[in-house]
Protein backbone atom coordinates (compact mmCIF):
# COMPACT_ATOMS: atom_id res chain seq x y z
CA UNK A 1 0.00 0.00 0.00
CA UNK A 2 3.19 2.46 0.85
CA UNK A 3 4.29 1.82 -2.72
CA UNK A 4 0.70 2.74 -4.24
CA UNK A 5 0.42 5.51 -2.42
CA UNK A 6 4.40 6.80 -3.45
CA UNK A 7 3.98 6.53 -6.92
CA UNK A 8 0.92 8.31 -6.92
CA UNK A 9 2.24 11.05 -5.28
CA UNK A 10 5.36 10.95 -6.75
CA UNK A 11 3.02 11.54 -10.33
CA UNK A 12 1.02 14.18 -8.97
CA UNK A 13 4.43 16.17 -7.88
CA UNK A 14 5.79 15.19 -11.47
CA UNK A 15 2.29 16.73 -13.07
CA UNK A 16 2.30 19.78 -10.78
CA UNK A 17 6.09 20.35 -11.23
CA UNK A 18 5.16 20.36 -15.10
CA UNK A 19 2.52 22.76 -15.03
CA UNK A 20 4.17 25.51 -12.37
CA UNK A 21 6.85 25.48 -15.53
CA UNK A 22 4.13 26.20 -18.18
CA UNK A 23 2.97 28.64 -15.81
CA UNK A 24 6.73 29.96 -14.98
CA UNK A 25 7.11 30.68 -18.56
CA UNK A 26 3.94 32.01 -19.42
CA UNK A 27 4.89 34.50 -16.75
CA UNK A 28 7.76 35.16 -18.32
CA UNK A 29 6.74 35.97 -21.88
CA UNK A 30 4.09 38.31 -20.75
CA UNK A 31 5.95 39.74 -17.85
CA UNK A 32 3.49 39.34 -15.37
CA UNK A 33 2.69 36.74 -13.27
CA UNK A 34 0.26 34.34 -14.68
CA UNK A 35 -1.58 30.94 -13.08
CA UNK A 36 -3.46 28.74 -15.18
CA UNK A 37 -6.38 27.43 -13.29
CA UNK A 38 -7.41 23.52 -13.24
CA UNK A 39 -10.62 24.69 -14.99
CA UNK A 40 -8.78 26.56 -17.96
CA UNK A 41 -6.44 23.22 -18.10
CA UNK A 42 -9.69 20.80 -17.82
CA UNK A 43 -11.33 22.63 -20.57
CA UNK A 44 -8.34 22.44 -22.88
CA UNK A 45 -7.72 18.61 -22.52
CA UNK A 46 -11.33 17.47 -22.45
CA UNK A 47 -14.52 19.89 -21.81
CA UNK A 48 -17.29 16.77 -22.23
CA UNK A 49 -15.98 15.74 -18.93
CA UNK A 50 -16.48 18.99 -16.99
CA UNK A 51 -19.86 19.17 -18.09
CA UNK A 52 -19.88 15.49 -16.85
CA UNK A 53 -18.65 15.61 -14.15
CA UNK A 54 -20.62 19.48 -13.23
CA UNK A 55 -23.77 17.38 -13.71
CA UNK A 56 -22.97 14.24 -12.13
CA UNK A 57 -22.51 16.75 -8.83
CA UNK A 58 -25.86 18.36 -9.81
CA UNK A 59 -28.01 15.37 -9.26
CA UNK A 60 -26.57 14.59 -5.79
CA UNK A 61 -27.83 14.77 -2.43
CA UNK A 62 -25.50 17.98 -1.63
CA UNK A 63 -25.51 19.59 -5.21
CA UNK A 64 -25.39 22.84 -3.78
CA UNK A 65 -22.18 22.42 -1.68
CA UNK A 66 -20.40 19.78 -4.37
CA UNK A 67 -21.07 23.13 -6.80
CA UNK A 68 -19.51 25.28 -4.80
CA UNK A 69 -16.45 22.48 -3.95
CA UNK A 70 -16.28 22.13 -7.55
CA UNK A 71 -16.34 25.58 -8.56
CA UNK A 72 -13.27 26.77 -5.62
CA UNK A 73 -10.88 23.95 -6.60
CA UNK A 74 -11.65 25.09 -10.65
CA UNK A 75 -10.53 28.42 -9.98
CA UNK A 76 -7.51 27.32 -8.20
CA UNK A 77 -3.79 27.39 -9.76
CA UNK A 78 -3.78 23.74 -11.15
CA UNK A 79 0.28 22.86 -10.12
CA UNK A 80 -1.48 23.69 -6.24
CA UNK A 81 -4.63 21.47 -6.73
CA UNK A 82 -2.32 18.56 -7.82
CA UNK A 83 0.69 19.11 -5.78
CA UNK A 84 -0.60 19.42 -2.64
CA UNK A 85 -2.02 16.38 -2.49
CA UNK A 86 0.79 14.71 -4.37
CA UNK A 87 3.22 15.63 -0.99
CA UNK A 88 0.18 14.52 1.20
CA UNK A 89 0.67 11.18 -0.61
CA UNK A 90 4.02 10.75 -0.88
CA UNK A 91 4.52 11.49 2.83
CA UNK A 92 1.87 9.40 4.06
CA UNK A 93 3.73 6.68 2.08
CA UNK A 94 6.88 7.01 3.53
CA UNK A 95 8.42 4.67 5.97
CA UNK A 96 8.84 5.85 9.38
CA UNK A 97 12.48 6.27 11.07
CA UNK A 98 12.46 4.59 14.53
CA UNK A 99 15.90 5.94 15.50
CA UNK A 100 16.11 9.74 15.09
CA UNK A 101 19.10 10.10 16.79
CA UNK A 102 22.55 8.32 17.20
CA UNK A 103 24.25 7.50 19.70
CA UNK A 104 28.49 8.50 19.18
CA UNK A 105 29.65 5.16 19.21
CA UNK A 106 27.16 4.86 15.85
CA UNK A 107 29.22 6.93 13.91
Amino acid sequence: MRLVLRILGTWLIGLALILLVMDGTKSLATNDIVFTSLGGIWLQLHPASLETVSTFFDSRFFADLLGTILQALLAYPAFAVLGIPGIILALAGRRTRRERFLRQEQF
